[in-house]
């Protein structure tokens, strides 16, 4: 299925892309499984399909722009990570990745445990049923209000980020006539390979306490000593979209070296250590992630040698993936709008959406894929840069990908990999209504965050 050529910008065999040359798949119509959600697939007519259910389906019942999420994908993918890592550790999803009740239910349901950063997520996470003792609370400024709900409601554990914060939950949960669980966050002065906007354990950087000067060492002796407090291990986390596993190398052997050094000078094994997440996925062919039995396999074997080697009991191991569950597990679909073609450069495509949907391009250069999935198309392909409506120029969504020189507005496209911090950061940017997450499963479509409307948009304005 194919429409006359639209006029388009380069379409030879290779073109100039962000100063590298790139080539263009060999098959537009291809569907690379690495960036795309599991029940991902083309049907006999063309059409792209996901729980059995075609996207010109999907834009007819539900709209453009939608988030199309692959509850099937989502549940497998959190057992997937449950059983990698077992009943001797504990994973905690990131829920600032994407949260709704919905998922909550779901993390509920596959066995996973919850990590929220801000008294809305907490909210989130209790009116869904997670229990309270399933439940990290991490943040770098939590306010006193959010820690006495949070010890109140019993959180199973509360992320230190500060001297300051040390102070405050002791002296709520002093207050409160409770013991709260805590871990300190250290920042451990490694340096993901990641932008510099999500590397978070480097020293000069908001979040933990360092390890430098023996500034984690006094967090320690501080939280072993205050009333209301149980310290019952040390947390990292040294950045996000990772691949690599240097890094968390370098993390775990500084981390047992604190325990080490907490050992010598109080008599006390900490029993818990946790690696944070940061895990990263395939937004592009190009990368290529890791799957969570060979995280698991490997951050084990790691936290276990340097324990050895330090003569310490093995803690158990914490992980928190938000983005390596759900960041594959979701695609945006967009309707065409019009077509730009540049002679000697590029074609600008816009859509109906932008980043109000998907600020990450803008924020992180990060790149993504796309697709034409309401048909094939046999027509030679043209170097695109997908854009949204907005009046900004920095609104893109894809920076440089291939898609079919007879594109034309009123087709679908689809961006893969969208399902984490996409909707978790989308903005009313223009008054713009965000977009609806609409869970697919066997068949069967239902929306479990709707879409905003003006009426929305207008309710909190009090003029």
């Amino acid at each position: 299925m194919s429409r006359s050529a639209h006029p388009a910008g380069p379409r030879h065999a290779d073109v100039m892309t962000e100063g590298h040359y790139t080539a263009p798949p060999a098959d537009l119509n291809a569907l690379d499984e690495k960036v795309w959600s599991r029940t991902v697939a083309r049907d006999e007519h063309g059409t792209v399909t996901v729980g059995g259910i075609e996207v010109t389906r999907l834009a007819e019942e539900f709209g453009t722009p939608a988030y199309i999420l692959d509850e099937s994908d989502f549940r497998a993918r959190c057992r997937a990570w449950a059983d990698a890592f077992g009943q001797d550790a504990d994973v905690f999803y990131a829920g600032k990745a994407f949260l709704s009740r919905a998922v909550v239910r779901w993390l509920k349901e596959e066995g996973l445990n919850l990590d929220v950063c801000s008294g809305g997520e907490l909210t989130c996470a209790l009116d869904a049923g997670m229990p309270a003792e399933r439940i990290a609370f991490h943040g770098n400024n939590k306010t006193v209000e959010e820690i006495e709900r949070a010890v109140t409601v019993g959180v199973g554990r509360i992320v230190l980020d500060s001297f300051q914060e040390i102070a405050r939950v002791a002296h709520v949960a002093q207050r409160l006539g409770k013991r709260q669980r805590v871990q300190i966050r250290v920042t451990v002065g490694v340096e993901a390979h990641t932008h510099e906007f999500i590397a978070t354990a480097h020293e000069d950087q908001k979040f933990g306490i360092a390890l430098a000067d023996g500034q984690a060492a006094e967090a320690v002796r501080r939280a072993l000593t205050l009333d209301g407090l149980d310290l019952i291990g040390i947390h990292s986390h040294i950045g996000s979209q990772i691949f690599d596993m240097a890094g968390f190398e370098v993390s775990a052997r500084r981390v047992v070296q604190l325990l080490a050094e907490v050992r010598d000078e109080h008599g006390v094994e900490l029993p818990e250590i946790d690696l944070g997440g940061g895990l990263g996925i395939a937004y592009t062919s190009a990368d290529d992630p890791r799957e969570p039995h060979e995280i698991a396999k490997a951050l084990g074997d790691i936290v276990t040698r340097e324990c050895e080697a330090a003569g310490l009991a093995t803690p158990r191991i914490s992980v928190e993936p938000g983005r390596a569950i759900v960041g594959p597990t979701a695609f945006t679909l967009y309707e065409v709008g019009t077509i730009k073609p540049l002679e000697g450069l590029r074609t600008y495509v816009s859509v109906d959406g932008g980043m109000s949907d998907n600020i990450r391009t803008a924020l992180y250069d990060a790149e993504y894929s796309v697709a034409l999935v309401s048909r094939t198309s046999d027509a030679e392909p043209m170097l695109v840069r997908v854009v949204g409506k907005h009046c900004e120029s920095g609104d893109i969504v894809v920076k440089d990908a291939f898609l079919p020189s007879d594109l034309a507005p009123g087709d679908l496209i689809a961006v893969p990999a969208t399902g984490a911090y996409c909707r978790s950061m989308a903005s009313n940017y223009n008054h713009a209504l965000r977009p609806p997450v609409v869970a697919v499963r066997d068949g069967e479509a239902r929306v479990v965050v709707r879409r905003e409307t003006e009426e929305d948009l207008l309710r909190l304005d009090v003029g």
